[in-house]
């Protein structure tokens, strides 16, 4: 009888570590873009952030395991204009930096979809935390990989400026992070 339960739970933690876990991914934060574009009745201004801390767990075979947990340093906002990245970092009505460091996403839930994956979650900006669903794609080369997407936000919903003028209200991020498995 202690011989047949020992060989079950034996088989048990085979068949558990057999099963695909969620592979740990370091992002290369040195090379990972995160760029951002908003579209305006005069025109288009396109800007970037760096900073990027990331605790990516994906497996494409286990994605009830796999979660993403994403940084960036709002600080390093660039439009490549001094005058509006400083008023960017600064004004309480924009993204008062001091006050609010980070743009943080927290992923709840990550699934199969017709075009590759969504990463579902919580995004804080300003202090205020929205749900967001993030489409993306993963190429996976070995021990490297590309994570790449693309997804929007409307400003107003994170009190980022005032509502009207000569801004528009949506903001598309877009999304290009190199990994390697750690």
């Amino acid at each position: 009888m202690k011989s047949m339960k020992f060989k079950q739970i034996i088989a048990a933690s085979v068949i558990i570590l057999m099963l695909p876990g969620a592979v740990n991914w370091k992002a290369d934060t040195g090379n990972a873009k995160v760029n951002f574009n908003l579209h305006g009745p005069f025109g288009t201004v396109h800007g970037s952030f760096t900073g990027l801390e990331a605790t990516i767990n994906f497996n494409e075979k286990n994605l009830s395991g796999s979660s993403i947990v994403a940084s960036i340093d709002a600080k390093t906002v660039s439009t490549g204009v001094s005058l509006r990245n400083s008023d960017l970092r600064n004004k309480e009505e924009w993204l008062n930096t001091d006050k609010f460091p980070k743009i943080i996403f927290k992923s709840k839930k990550i699934e199969k979809t017709a075009n590759g994956f969504k990463a579902s979650g919580d995004l804080t900006i300003k202090g205020i935390t929205k749900p967001a669903d993030i489409p993306f794609t993963f190429t996976n080369k070995e021990s490297s990989g590309i994570f790449t997407g693309q997804f929007t936000i409307n400003r107003m919903d994170y009190n980022i400026g005032k509502s009207g003028g000569s801004v528009g209200s949506v903001i598309t991020i877009i999304l290009t992070v190199p990994v390697k498995n750690s």
